[in-house]
């Protein structure tokens, strides 16, 4: 399986958003990869999820993404990252000091990739020599697809099913993940129409 081989560390900008969200947990619960975060990273994601909420004037927003950390947390016990500070000492090349964290979390994790939006943070020269690489959330995913199309897309299917407010259709979810920004992945899936 490949998951007994690839690790991966999810920043919390590829985790924000639900339909990323859903692609990257839905991969990973497949199999395709171990998916590692910290604490820190989950406490980024449960404020940014509650500030979005919050402005689409939902008076419940801390409570929806309390729910949604807490399920995630649930789904994947064995993510959480922990024991890496020292770590952040060898991060110094990375720019923004707020991002050593996550450096220092995927090091301990031992995660061959930091899966991120946030590209110009995690400068390649510096990464390289950590033996990490950063790839965005649609090259990442794009990327795990073409592992092994059928069972990704099988499984994308049944993420896209699941789906009930509102219901998707195969062309509606291929719009959806074009509007994520998510257009390498929309380009490898639309291939594969006719069976998500």
């Amino acid at each position: 399986m490949f998951a007994n081989r690839y690790t991966a560390f999810v920043d919390a900008c590829a985790l924000v958003g639900v339909l990323k969200r859903n692609m990257l947990l839905t991969l990973a619960e497949e199999g395709f990869f171990r998916i590692r975060w910290s604490a820190e990273v989950l406490d980024e994601v449960e404020r940014a999820v509650d500030e979005i909420h919050a402005a689409k004037g939902n008076s419940n927003s801390a409570a929806v993404a309390r729910n949604q950390r807490e399920r995630m947390e649930s789904a994947f016990e064995e993510a959480p990252v922990t024991g890496y500070e020292a770590l952040k000492a060898v991060c110094t090349g990375v720019p923004d000091p707020n991002d050593h964290h996550v450096v220092a979390a995927a090091l301990k994790a031992q995660a061959a990739t930091i899966v991120t939006d946030n590209l110009k943070d995690f400068p390649q020269g510096v990464l390289a020599d950590l033996n990490i690489e950063a790839k965005s959330t649609d090259a990442f995913i794009a990327d795990t697809i073409e592992l092994d199309p059928g069972r990704a897309v099988g499984a994308i299917r049944r993420m896209r099913e699941r789906f009930k407010n509102p219901a998707l259709n195969a062309e509606a979810l291929l719009l959806k993940i074009e509007a994520a920004g998510l257009t390498e992945t929309a380009d490898t899936l639309r291939s594969y129409l006719s069976v998500l």
